[in-house]
């Protein structure tokens, strides 16, 4: 039976700082349910819940029953019109595929039977040779940037989401197939993928979820049996690859583009982005519907002499404000572990990650206000509303992985001007600090010894930056007064 991987954190993500690829790495297992009563009981708890067939799922296939689709349904290559969505099927070639790897407890929040895993047929479905009883595949339609230029229609143009299953906890998960054959999204693209990648989606993935880092999920990894031909390292030099298929897990696959793309084209085109967010408000934030007057949600406005703008009088803006801060929070957890964006140039850097994510905001307000879903003031305060909550989670954060009670910015700061200049391995260097004891009296000689194996190939000049920084840092940890190995715990 092909491995599986638990949701727990066997896996960890680490960065040579100053580099714009983030690369995966393997660290053995701890042993979790000793260690994480929590998620111990979480594990028990799930074993109570059903355990359903692939055929006994539940799917409700929402987006394509309420939303407007292309009338077409063919995978020709093509400007989608006034539509969310391409009815398309999976059209990888397959030759005996086969289940590479599972997860366990992405099976568990679908209420998956661990059994249906040993099925003949699972590698035929999760290939998308053979379609699944209840889904409903499509390709969605969305637009967006590229490197900061408006890219028009982009689209899935190697995923297909197959629908929507509503688990026993009344939770709806989409399943996404990648890597499964053109769309009219691809373009210039065959809409494949191949195993090497697929290997390192999976286990990102789940890695990132182990972590507490919000993110897709991946139920399973099929090898097509086919070859693709890639050009690895873009050199000229295509070769043959092993196809792969990932199913990818998520709430929903929708996107900052899915409602851009409606707003650059035609006026008319602007009733689908409040058909959308009617959509997403009612599946995914439901507790918006009826909210309540708080002042806790009221602001002041941010131009002119604007009077106060109450959150609970447009359940559009208090979307808004939430999606802003869910992003704030996201991009913190990414810079906390070192994790950026494997994208090449300056713009997608790992120390610009959070403007970026700002941008993206300020993109995000555009269609709202175009559609009159919500006003400037009000754009204005979600993007505000980034700021502090980034902010906010990205102190309390740093301030935890370096053992501190309290936040210091100068602190911080030249830290991570030290691990950008020496390009040193975030992970390994946080695992390593804390070994660093509160002790004013270490000889100056033995500073640096519980960092050597991060500190690697450092010169004279560099070597006395750490040296008075691991002192400050040694002062900051007496004045807190928190024990060594109660740091070590944190």
């Amino acid at each position: 039976m092909p491995p599986q991987f638990s949701s727990l954190p066997t896996t960890a993500l680490s960065l040579a700082c100053g580099c714009a690829r983030a690369r995966a790495r393997l660290f053995p297992p701890p042993s979790p349910l000793r260690r994480h009563p929590l998620l111990r009981r979480g594990i028990m708890a799930s074993a109570a819940r059903p355990r359903r067939a692939l055929e006994e799922l539940e799917w409700d296939n929402s987006f394509v029953r309420e939303l407007p689709g292309d009338p077409r349904s063919d995978a020709v290559p093509r400007e989608v019109l006034h539509a969310c969505y391409t009815k398309v099927s999976p059209s990888a070639p397959v030759d005996n595929p086969k289940l590479v790897a599972w997860s366990q407890s992405v099976a568990d929040i679908l209420d998956l039977d661990h059994r249906e895993f040993e099925r003949p047929d699972f590698p035929q479905l999760f290939s998308g040779a053979s379609p699944l009883v209840g889904s409903s595949p499509y390709a969605q339609c969305y637009g967006g940037h590229q490197f900061g230029a408006w890219a028009g229609q982009l689209g899935d143009g190697r995923a297909i989401t197959l629908g929507e299953v509503v688990n026993s906890q009344g939770e709806r998960w989409e399943l996404q197939l990648k890597g499964c054959g053109k769309t009219p999204y691809s373009r210039f693209s065959d809409g494949l993928a191949v195993l090497r990648s697929s290997i390192r989606e999976f286990l990102c993935s789940e890695a990132m979820h182990g972590l507490g880092i919000p993110t897709t999920r991946a139920l399973c990894l099929v090898e097509t049996g086919k070859s693709v031909v890639r050009d690895m390292f873009y050199d000229g030099n295509s070769k043959e690859e092993p196809g792969a298929i990932v199913c990818r897990v998520s709430p929903s696959f929708l996107r900052f583009g899915s409602y851009q793309i409606h707003s650059s084209r035609d006026k008319e085109d602007l009733e689908i982005v409040r058909h959308l967010a009617n959509y997403t408000i009612r599946h995914h934030y439901p507790h918006l519907e009826n909210i309540k007057k708080s002042e806790g949600l009221s602001f002041e406005a941010a131009l002119g002499d604007s009077p106060a703008i109450d959150l609970t009088s447009n359940k559009y803006a208090a979307w808004a404000v939430e999606v802003a801060e869910r992003t704030a929070y996201l991009i913190a957890r990414w810079q906390g572990v070192g994790f950026t964006h494997d994208l090449p140039g300056k713009r997608y850097c790992f120390a610009n990650q959070p403007d970026v994510g700002l941008w993206n905001i300020a993109q995000f307000t555009e269609p709202l206000t175009s559609a009159k879903l919500i006003s400037k003031d009000e754009a204005y305060y979600v993007m505000e509303r980034y700021g502090t909550k980034f902010m906010d989670e990205y102190q309390s954060i740093m301030t935890r992985k370096i053992g501190l009670t309290k936040y210091n910015k100068q602190l911080i700061g030249k830290l991570l001007n030290n691990l950008a200049v020496d390009k040193v391995d975030y992970t390994n260097f946080f695992r390593l600090l804390s070994n660093v004891k509160a002790d004013r009296d270490i000889p100056e000689k033995d500073l640096l010894v519980p960092l050597k194996a991060a500190l690697l190939d450092i010169g004279k000049e560099r070597k006395e930056a750490w040296i008075s920084w691991v002192q400050t840092y040694i002062e900051e940890l007496v004045s807190s007064g928190v024990p060594d190995e109660e740091r070590k715990l944190q």
